[in-house]
């Protein structure tokens, strides 16, 4: 191979580099890395990585060791149920809610009832729970609703029902009467010739829920309860005059 390598004795090859090119030093390795004794490494490569290699294992079985803190319990919840008015779930609201704390005392909260809201579903309020042993975060109290009944108003999903009555002569000459609805009392316009039970839609004036519901007022006539002799005489000309037959599809 040339001048600048020897051959190979006893012990290994015997590595030369005093005939190098021009431009290149010899280079000294136990003057890179510190000499320690003859070898330049004590105990030599294998111990020199261990020793690294050693140090970084013992840092990372000591990280192992420790054990994270554990965040502090969270309060307990609290379960409440509370009744509510028609009105109030159909349109929105707020409401009060007595909460005996554990200490005995008692303490009033607000609770928003958001509009729409049926019987049997759950408001949260956040916080007002009970408070955590460690100074954690306090617990919730979850509400149970129970809406209370309308006497004549009927709610199906976000729609309502309201029983309008009219007299004779307005369900057969038209009519316009005042409606109360949740936006408000409104005048209906009731055509003529309107029969009981004809339902009649008032767009968005429903339960006021995101979207609101639709209102449908339901005509319910109303006959006198006690006719003189002369309005009987005109009800039968008006019969005599205006011949029906009603019942002329009624079939088993």
């Amino acid at each position: 191979y040339g001048s600048s390598f020897e051959s190979a004795g006893p012990g290994g090859p015997q590595w030369n580099y005093s005939g190098a090119a021009p431009g290149f030093e010899e280079v000294d390795f136990s003057q890179l890395f510190g000499q320690r004794g003859e070898r330049g490494f004590e105990g030599g490569f294998p111990d020199f990585f261990e020793q690294i290699l050693g140090g970084a294992a013992g840092a990372g079985a000591a990280g192992q060791g420790r054990q994270r803190r554990r965040p502090p319990m969270r309060g307990a919840d609290l379960q409440h149920s509370i009744e509510v008015p028609f009105q109030t779930a159909v349109t929105g609201g707020e409401t009060r809610l007595t909460v005996r704390r554990p200490s005995g005392k008692t303490e009033s909260i607000s609770v928003k009832i958001p509009a729409g809201i049926e019987s049997g579903k759950k408001i949260r309020v956040r916080g007002q729970g009970e408070p955590s042993p460690g100074g954690g975060t306090p617990g919730d109290i979850l509400i149970t609703v129970q809406v209370k009944p309308h006497a004549t108003i009927t709610r199906q999903g976000a729609d309502l029902t309201i029983p309008v009555p009219i007299t004779v002569a307005e369900a057969a000459l038209g009519a316009k009467v005042d409606v109360p609805t949740p936006k408000g009392t409104i005048t209906l316009t009731i055509p003529p010739g309107t029969s009981s039970g004809k339902r009649l839609r008032v767009k968005g004036h429903g339960v006021q829920s995101s979207p609101p519901g639709d209102l449908y007022a339901e005509m319910r006539i109303v006959m006198p309860a006690e006719l003189d002799e002369r309005s009987q005489e005109l009800l039968r000309e008006f019969n005599e005059r205006n011949a029906q037959q009603p019942r002329g599809d009624l079939r088993w």
